[in-house]
């Protein structure tokens, strides 16, 4: 499977022969699974001594000739915190349960059930990240994760540029992505932040923003521009690929192309 090269003037200079990831079987379920186990949740719970940092341990006793007993003075079973006492009187409040003023939560989060225990065999690891790749040479798959773009829209995939073209200064290197992707291409590549609509701006989640373009860079090259994401060819993961669904816009450039050959030597 050949594919061409595109210069910084945005224009085909050479073709080159790519890795036969590119054109494997494509296993949604097994990238499905890589997903849900790469996700991450910000674990959060109260302290441990939330609502306990008193002494208001145990529920009072209820019995007759008890020293410290509620019985006979029309007090509920609930523990209690002593304020004041005299003798064996008491000016007390009810303290520790969940319905007390500064008592502990009933069934507070915990973090340990926040922790994702799922693992993922190491083949299976790897074929979701062939897959991942296949996908971004896929007219089909690329067009299914965007809904604005047809698989007309799509020149060829997928896009390969020369390793200039990463150090051009951004306007210059807009210019030449737009040239190469074109133009409903580019809307898409392009990162967009907008306000989320409805009552979830309100709960800390008040900004959506879109994946945009990857651009796949070699072990020594740099990118200057930081519109668009970048991974470097070895350390590519699912995650950077596949993240909201298989089809990623994806761009490479020369140099990654030629490490990915070594890496999966296919």
């Amino acid at each position: 499977m050949k594919t061409n090269i595109f210069n910084v003037e945005g224009k085909k200079s050479k073709q080159i022969e790519l890795p036969k990831v590119f054109s494997e079987r494509i296993r949604e379920d097994i990238v499905a699974k890589v997903l849900e186990g790469k996700k991450i949740k910000q674990p959060y719970a109260p302290s441990p001594m939330a609502g306990n940092q008193h002494s208001a341990a145990g529920i009072l006793s209820h019995r007759r000739h008890v020293w410290k007993s509620d019985r006979g003075k029309g007090l509920s079973r609930l523990p209690r915190k002593i304020m004041s006492r005299r003798g064996s009187q008491f000016n007390w409040e009810g303290a520790t349960a969940p319905h007390a003023r500064g008592g502990r939560r009933a069934h507070p989060p915990k973090i340990l059930k926040m922790l994702n225990r799922k693992k993922v065999n190491k083949k299976e690891m790897n074929i979701a990240l062939i897959s991942a790749l296949s996908a971004t040479a896929s007219k089909k798959k690329v067009a299914r994760k965007y809904a604005r773009i047809e698989e007309k829209d799509i020149k060829e995939l997928p896009f390969v540029v020369e390793g200039k073209l990463i150090l051009l200064k951004t306007k210059e290197f807009l210019n030449s992505m737009k040239s190469i992707l074109g133009e409903k291409l580019f809307e898409v590549a392009v990162k967009k932040k907008t306000v989320r609509a409805g009552i979830g701006k309100l709960r800390g989640r008040r900004y959506k923003q879109s994946a945009g373009l990857l651009i796949v860079t070699g072990k020594k090259e740099k990118i200057k521009s930081s519109v668009f994401d970048s991974a470097n060819a070895n350390n590519l993961g699912v995650v950077d690929l596949a993240k909201g669904g298989l089809g990623r816009l994806t761009v490479y450039t020369e140099e990654a192309i030629n490490e990915l050959k070594e890496k999966f030597k296919r």
